[in-house]
């Protein structure tokens, strides 16, 4: 049986590095990527090995890296994978990144369940974004969709959405003032059912949750990550998404690959331009383009179409042009505090007697991040006036319930009640999450915001995770329960209610104020 081109990308970066065990690496090279091209990792490592090049990859949001091309930034990595240009050219004016090449193109679309699709009549022609907002007024459609402030797909979507209701090629500046245009759009966001900060792990919460019973509708993602994700589907009998091309156009990833000089050599860059060179050849290219991907012309073969879930990366697509810096910052800063769905959380922040000294200063240093519009509106994860927040301090039981908006004054009340706190006592955090939905489960009739559930703990709390979910209200499985951990905490815990509920858990060992700038991210 023939071994599938990206396998054998596998099979060589194996024995490539076994070879390799023999010379010690030249030296490192560090790549930051977006999610979306974890699948890629194989054929850019078998190269390094057989360059004897110790190359690292890690994994973070579109703003993640583009914050990380700031002026005064100093750098870290020897080269950025985006999924889009749009936010080097956003945040890197000091020009840091050079040798800058697309490697693939990737159109962000919607992909529906077939049957969805089917009982919505999109499986016979062109889908407008009329027919789309139509379903989702009608209470027919919900989705998933990363976070347009966090995640490149999210935002092209979203700046999609824009030009279609707007009806104009490029958006400029006063076109973000037209209230027919962002009233659209606030409506078509408001059929977002859950929303994260990456790509990966939105397909994967589909997966988790076709795999669990639980049927999501629809999620906007890359091509290629519905690809990936049909092919999991298929694979464990379910149905496949149905690849939906709005007529009035999508927003396509260039997926740019560049340097980033930081003073380690002229070696270090010569081997970025000829590791940018072989993922450009066409011996890579067919790689990369067996997974969904599309390439540039002339290079190697398209993947074959799928018409069974209207794939066909050789099928031109129409693409939205992107408007300029200023106006995508200014549509970002649009969606965080008026047109997205508002968020419903509730924060259950341990002041256990463990959380004394370096935990306690670094839980007051991260809300006062959280609940400073400044600070958080300069990484796009403000509040906004229609959010609801409840604030639940705890310790062997909560100490304190706190209620409030996104307003300015109630955030500076927020943070002024949660600055009186002291820790000491036990931990209970299942307590907490109990409260917690209480009080939330009369905002979720309503069905206006995304609820979440937020845990800031050691991990260590009384309590059996096992009794508390099989304990728990079949309604309430709405909710999902994030984890922030602290200090030498222990996971096993939170990622038992993550799990369980659709949710993850982030790391807060190093950097909590991070951690919880990632959480709202999914909220």
């Amino acid at each position: 049986m023939r071994r599938s081109v990206l396998g054998l990308a596998v099979l060589l970066a194996g024995t490539l590095s076994l070879g390799a065990c023999d010379n010690a690496a030249t030296f490192d090279f560090t790549i930051v990527s977006g999610s979306e091209n974890e699948i890629l990792e194989p054929v850019v490592m078998a190269f390094c090995a057989a360059q004897k090049v110790a190359c690292h990859m890690s994994y973070l949001g579109s703003l993640d890296i583009g914050l990380g091309l700031r002026p005064g930034q100093e750098a870290t990595v020897d080269a950025v994978w985006p999924a889009s240009s749009i936010w080097i050219e956003m945040f890197d004016s000091g020009r840091k990144v050079t040798h800058l090449q697309s490697i693939s193109q990737n159109p962000v679309v919607l992909g529906v369940r077939k049957s969805k699709a089917q009982s919505l009549g999109w499986t016979a022609g062109p889908v407008t974004t009329a027919e789309i907002l139509k379903a989702v007024d009608g209470g027919t459609l919900r989705f998933l969709m990363t976070s347009a402030t966090q995640s490149n797909s999210g935002a092209s979507a979203y700046l999609a959405m824009l030009a279609a209701a707007h009806g104009k090629a490029v958006l400029e500046a006063g076109d973000l003032d037209d209230a027919a245009t962002l009233d659209q759009v606030a409506r078509l966001l408001h059929g977002v059912e859950r929303s994260s900060g990456s790509s990966g792990w939105l397909a994967q919460l589909y997966r988790d949750g076709t795999r669990k019973g639980a049927v999501y509708d629809a999620m906007w993602n890359y091509e290629a990550v519905i690809k990936e994700t049909n092919d999991a589907l298929r694979r464990d009998g379910h149905e496949p998404l149905w690849a939906v091309y709005p007529a009035e156009g999508v927003a396509v990833a260039d997926s740019p690959l560049g340097f980033v000089a930081r003073g380690r050599g002229q070696e270090v860059e010569d081997f970025f331009i000829a590791l940018q060179a072989y993922l450009l050849s066409p011996e890579a290219q067919a790689q990369i383009a067996a997974t969904g991907r599309r390439i540039a012309l002339g290079r190697a073969a398209q993947a074959p179409p799928e018409p069974d879930w209207n794939f066909d990366p050789g099928r031109l697509a129409t693409a939205v042009r992107m408007p300029e810096p200023a106006v995508i910052r200014k549509a970002l800063t649009l969606y965080q505090e008026a047109l997205r769905r508002p968020s419903l959380t509730a924060l259950c922040l341990d002041f256990s007697g463990s959380m004394a000294g370096e935990g306690e200063s670094a839980l007051r240093q991260a809300v006062s991040f959280l609940f400073s519009p400044e600070r958080a509106a300069e990484v796009l994860v403000q509040w906004s006036p229609k959010d609801r927040i409840f604030v639940l301090p705890f310790d062997n039981e909560v100490e304190a319930v706190w209620r409030g908006t996104g307003s300015g004054d109630d955030q500076a009340r927020l943070l002024g009640q949660v600055l009186t706190m002291s820790a000491g006592g036990g931990t209970d955090m299942y307590g907490c999450v109990r409260q917690a939905t209480a009080l939330m489960v009369p905002f979720l009739a309503r069905d206006d915001f995304l609820p979440a559930i937020v845990i800031m703990t050691d991990g260590r709390s009384d309590g059996d995770p096992a009794g508390f979910l099989q304990a728990r209200a079949a309604d309430n499985g709405r909710i999902p329960i994030f984890g922030i951990t602290f200090g030498d905490a222990d996971r096993s815990q939170l990622e038992t209610l993550a799990g369980a509920t659709g949710a993850r858990v982030f790391d807060g060992t190093k950097d909590l104020t991070g951690a919880f700038r990632s959480a709202r991210g999914y909220n």
